[in-house]
């Protein structure tokens, strides 16, 4: 069989094998509150079905292709292929059978991909969107700028009728960018606190607009309604319904989903935050050494800056929105196809 499939593509079709099984079973071992939002999703109890906002349009996706009626195990066996085959065009790296590090964060996404897509779920949309932009940058005989405009106005797009904070992304890694032209010591730091403050900005006017703050109006007031069920809520030390109280809990929720060692002291005896913790600091460390990497000859690097850039904007955002340590994993595995080609880019470079 080596001799017709290469050994990183039979690895990856047999994690690929072994995922499709536990998706199909997912149903039967996970926890009742892994299937909130397919109860909304399915039941549509306040009748909120349409085209605009996330949970109306997956709602319209599933009714339309009928899908919300069958049993969750075919639900599995249709989407964890779908996406698993999206992660297969846009390439397997050489080397993806070794054990290594990113690897095995890959490894471990790739299960993670199988739980989340096991039923009717708002990430299946996502995932399935957001491939969009790798195979952008794929093509080889496109100019940077014109992969950075078409991929910023599938962000403002999708930010127009699914998830709102998506079109905040092209305005924090624009300015990201912008910031890394500047003479700073550490460009690196400096271009991350710099998307920081944009958010905190972009927060703080829109309370003086709307009279609420974005995280005290998303993460704080979702939280209010469900802390009782959810052991790994991220709440803002200090309330967020003044300027300086929401500047305190951007920050917070930033540290907290993407270095979340406090959160790691809380969770001591839960192995599976642990687990989560653990591949959240080393996906985040991974990003920031090859951010820092492409800092350093960023004319030479200019798609993996953009990309890079973009990773990060939706780690700051989820600091805003995030209500939670298991919303922050779903939510991320929502946008894997593009971390996927971010984490294994010099392969991708190479075929180019």
């Amino acid at each position: 069989m080596g001799n017709f499939i290469k050994k990183n593509e039979l690895w990856f079709l047999s994690l690929f094998s072994i995922n499709l099984v536990i998706s199909a079973l997912a149903f039967s071992f996970l926890p009742e509150r892994y299937f909130n939002d397919t109860v909304i999703i399915i039941f549509d109890k306040y009748h909120e079905i349409g085209w605009i906002g996330s949970y109306p349009f997956t709602m319209m996706f599933y009714s339309i292709t009928k899908l919300k009626y069958f049993p969750f195990f075919i639900i599995a066996l249709i989407q964890f292929p779908i996406c698993s085959y999206l992660l297969y065009r846009i390439g397997i790296p050489s080397n993806f059978h070794k054990i290594t590090v990113k690897n095995i964060l890959v490894y471990i996404s790739i299960f993670l991909m199988a739980i989340f897509l096991s039923m009717p779920s708002k990430e299946f949309i996502n995932f399935t969107y957001i491939s969009l932009i790798p195979f952008i940058f794929l093509k080889s005989n496109w100019t940077t700028t014109r992969k950075v405009i078409c991929s910023m106005l599938l962000l403002l797009f999708f930010g127009s009728f699914f998830r709102t904070y998506y079109a905040l992304i092209p305005i924090i890694s624009i300015g990201m960018y912008y910031i890394t032209k500047f003479n700073f010591k550490n460009k690196t730091t400096s271009s991350i606190f710099y998307g920081i403050i944009i958010i905190i900005f972009l927060s703080i006017s829109h309370g003086i607009v709307k009279g609420k703050y974005m995280s005290e109006s998303n993460r704080e007031a979702l939280n209010a309604e469900r802390t009782k069920d959810n052991n790994s809520a991220i709440v803002s030390p200090i309330s967020t319904n003044t300027w300086y109280g929401e500047t305190v809990g951007i920050v917070y929720g930033f540290f907290e989903i993407n270095i979340p060692v406090i959160e790691g002291f809380k969770h001591i005896m839960s192995p599976q935050i642990i687990s989560f913790i653990i591949w959240q600091l080393l996906l985040f460390y991974i990003l920031l050494v090859r951010l820092a990497r492409c800092l350093k000859e960023k004319n030479k690097n200019k798609d993996e800056l953009w990309l890079l850039l973009i990773v990060f904007s939706y780690f700051i955002i989820q600091g805003l929105f995030e209500p939670d340590l298991g919303s922050a994993v779903r939510h991320k595995i929502g946008v894997f196809p593009l971390i996927y080609y971010v984490l294994y880019y010099d392969y991708f470079r190479k075929n180019i």
